[in-house]
């Protein structure tokens, strides 16, 4: 069972909760990561979710997103999932911490300390179908143009 690190409102850790768990009902408060990568072209990678997902399934969103486990930093966490997701390493660091709480439908719930990491990449990506559909590389304009329109259709999944 996969565990996650508890925290407060201002990220003490509190202990430790086991995934599921922590993402039922209103959820438990945890740390998590989302990390944005933008190549030489200045274009950002985005993510199509598995359908093999518990949340969110083949939504679309940012290069990859997930949580530290007891004992290691976000960044180590961040740039070990990168590996396991995308199939490349580089280094990420720290931009801003956010906390939110969303439910997805009657599936469960995020409710998470989010740190927001940044990284460059520029070479090849082999994704691991268990965690990834498909990606994508955009330029930030027309990431902009298609959430525009993405937010008005209802046909198309996104989550950011």
């Amino acid at each position: 069972m996969t565990q996650l690190i508890k925290v407060s409102q201002n990220d003490k850790i509190l202990g430790s909760a086991e995934k599921n768990k922590a993402h039922q009902g209103k959820g438990i408060l945890h740390r998590a990561f989302s990390i944005f990568i933008v190549d030489q072209e200045q274009k950002i990678l985005i993510q199509q979710r598995s359908e093999y997902k518990k949340l969110w399934p083949g939504f679309w969103s940012n290069a990859c997103c997930s949580h530290p486990r007891p004992g290691e930093t976000v960044i180590q966490a961040g740039e070990k999932r990168l590996k396991e997701e995308l199939g490349f390493t580089t280094k990420v660091k720290f931009i801003y911490k956010f906390h939110y709480r969303v439910n997805f439908k009657d599936q469960g719930s995020e409710n998470e300390l989010c740190y927001v990491l940044l990284g460059y990449y520029n070479g090849p990506i082999k994704i691991n179908k268990k965690e990834v559909a498909d990606y994508q590389w955009l330029k930030i304009s027309q990431l902009q143009e298609d959430i525009k329109k993405l937010y008005f259709s209802s046909k198309t999944k996104f989550f950011l």
